[in-house]
């Protein structure tokens, strides 16, 4: 089956993001550790446990299109390169906000076919609120 054979629910990826969300907000309620990846950028567990929920619900039902997560080491370039599709997900986006415990902080997926969104869906935990 090709990928363009495959009908995308957008109801399943609003769904999705939101459940990453109650798992992020799990954690915001708590004392977390910080640790930092080689950028020197910052990861919680929250990061982890969102893209561990996305990336298991995309792999087992959109198994024919690879994901691209902030989270999950990618694929090689020259993989990359001739993907027609695939999934973006930033699982935490604005975690350094996440550590301030401010609410500025987003569940993001994106569908994107050659180079272009098609589909996406925001999520912001803090303000029950989809974009």
């Amino acid at each position: 089956m090709s990928v363009i054979d495959i009908k995308i629910d957008v109801q399943e990826i609003v769904d999705i993001s939101v459940k990453a969300g109650a798992a992020i907000l799990e954690i915001y309620k708590q004392d977390f550790e910080v640790d930092f990846k080689e950028d020197e950028s910052p990861l919680t567990s929250a990061d982890k446990k969102a893209n561990d929920v996305i990336c298991e619900f995309l792999k087992a039902n959109y198994s024919d299109i690879p994901i691209l997560s902030e989270e999950t080491k990618a694929a090689e370039y020259e993989e990359r390169k001739n993907w027609e599709y695939f999934w973006l997900v930033d699982p935490l986006d604005g975690t350094k906000e996440f550590i301030k415990k401010n609410g500025e902080f987003t569940v993001n997926i994106a569908l994107i076919k050659n180079g272009t969104p098609v589909m996406g869906v925001i999520y912001v935990p803090v303000k029950d609120k989809l974009c």
